[in-house]
């Protein structure tokens, strides 16, 4: 018997069957996550939920083969994503994602932005029940551009991307988990219940609240082929991909993908100069994220290839002639600060040093890897300051592409590191979930352990 694993992702809808005896994943399937909707205003980023729903109906069509054996249905998610729906189950808002920055926008009362002015109404105190986190690109922040400008209708229900495509297709009540409440940014986690302050004082009292439900509850009912099968809560892609790379409480956790984080988990809930976000059986992790990856890099990507995309060239993936030309050059004296978004490492990227014989593309890389590192080693030495990890553990995909940029790590961390066992981390995370789910664990920290066992991580 096996489960079926989806997981939306930022790039990509991805979906397995996991099957659970034999601890594979077996015909993966993805297709793209649908482009932002055009023509909106800059700050803006926002999704046609429909599109979203149509993608994983696609894959869910193409396990129609395996439907008699499916026991349930396991899904994670891109965190910080909303939609708003109604009593009725309907649709009121377009799908508003991470990368929206809306929030940055000037606010009406001259006091800064929307995101300045939310900080202001928030106190220390507040900010450190929630989790310490709170950037402009999460549904604290959408919430409350929505509410100043009076686009807030009373009873509508802030969902999640995940908890919306499961109430639909089940057409049961929207909820969600504490991994994914979290990342409203209006979480309680000495409760793990809604922040009832906040929310009173920021005006969002009139909205309907989705219940808090612990990981591993049924949320609904989904016809595969008439057959029904249970859904379960929806879980952060961020805990499920911790989950998948099979985290232990003494490694430290760098996840680069189009996002990065820094994680390290712990038993009781602790809070500094760090987030500290719920992870499964009341286990929490310190974490920094938004640290410059992916998406820092893809500027740099866009800058070298700009003159062939324009040209309507076939361009093939880069990635390997910029490896190999960071390899090539060595160290380099160039400076890269890849800090074009706002987060932990600043608000401002710049390309600098710059001299007539040290600017190519190996030396822009090269210099951009260094600079990686050097917010890694910061950012570690901010949640685990004492250094006492016994070894790295990566996972994300352009960590996993690019060995030069794990030596340099490695160089810069003085630490050994082991890979995630898989290359698809966050479906590796709901075969974990689904063992516990199903009850072939007692845990999810038992899941991970037969886990570790099968595929013989030390």
């Amino acid at each position: 018997m096996s489960f079926i694993g989806i997981d939306l992702g930022t790039s990509f809808i991805k979906a397995a069957v996991l099957d659970l005896g034999n601890y594979r994943l077996e015909h993966v399937q993805r297709v793209p996550f649908p482009e932002p909707i055009g023509g909106l205003e800059p700050f803006k980023c926002e999704f046609d939920p429909s599109g979203i729903l149509s993608g994983v109906r696609e894959l869910l069509g193409d396990m129609a083969d395996v439907f008699d054996q499916c026991e349930g249905v396991v899904m994670c998610t891109q965190m910080s994503c909303l939609v708003l729906m109604d009593g009725q189950g309907n649709v009121r808002s377009n799908c508003i994602g991470w990368r929206d920055q809306r929030a940055l926008e000037a606010h009406p009362s001259g006091a800064g932005s929307y995101y300045d002015v939310l900080r202001q109404r928030i106190t220390a105190r507040q900010r450190e029940e929630m989790g310490n986190e709170m950037p402009p690109g999460a549904p604290i922040s959408f919430l409350f551009y929505l509410a100043e400008q009076n686009q807030l209708e009373p009873d509508l229900i802030p969902v999640t991307l995940a908890d919306f495509v499961l109430s639909t297709l089940c057409k049961s009540r929207p909820t969600v988990d504490t991994t994914n409440g979290m990342a409203y940014e209006l979480l309680d986690l000495n409760t793990l219940q809604w922040h009832a302050e906040v929310i009173r004082e920021l005006g969002f009292e009139k909205l309907r609240w989705p219940q808090v439900l612990k990981h591993g509850e049924i949320v609904g009912k989904l016809n595969l082929g008439g057959k029904w099968v249970p859904c379960y809560t929806a879980v952060g892609d961020y805990q499920c991909a911790l989950a998948g790379a099979l985290l232990d409480e003494n490694e430290l956790s760098l996840n680069i993908s189009t996002g990065s984080q820094v994680s390290r988990l712990t038993r009781q809930l602790t809070v500094g100069d760090y987030q500290t976000r719920p992870f499964f059986d009341g286990k929490f992790t310190n974490t920094i994220s938004h640290i410059p990856a992916g998406r820092s890099l893809n500027v740099l990507v866009e800058l070298i290839t700009e003159f062939t995309r324009a040209q309507e060239a076939a361009f093939p993936d880069p990635w390997e002639q910029i490896g190999r030309a960071a390899e090539a050059c060595g160290p380099t004296d160039l400076k890269v600060n890849l800090g074009f978004f706002p987060g932990p490492c600043g608000t401002e990227g710049s390309i600098s040093n710059v001299r007539e014989r040290n600017l190519s593309i190996g030396t822009l890389f090269r210099a951009a890897f260094e600079n990686m590192a050097q917010n890694y080693f910061a950012c570690a030495t901010r949640i685990w300051p004492d250094r006492s990890w016994r070894n790295l553990v990566f996972s994300g995909g352009v960590v996993r592409k690019l060995g030069l940029l794990r030596t340099i790590i490695q160089h810069n961390l003085q630490s050994e590191y082991r890979l995630c066992p898989i290359e698809e981390d966050t479906l590796l995370g709901l075969m974990a979930l689904a063992l516990f789910f199903s009850k072939r664990a007692g845990s999810v920290e038992e899941a991970m352990r037969q886990l570790r066992s099968h595929y013989s991580v030390a």
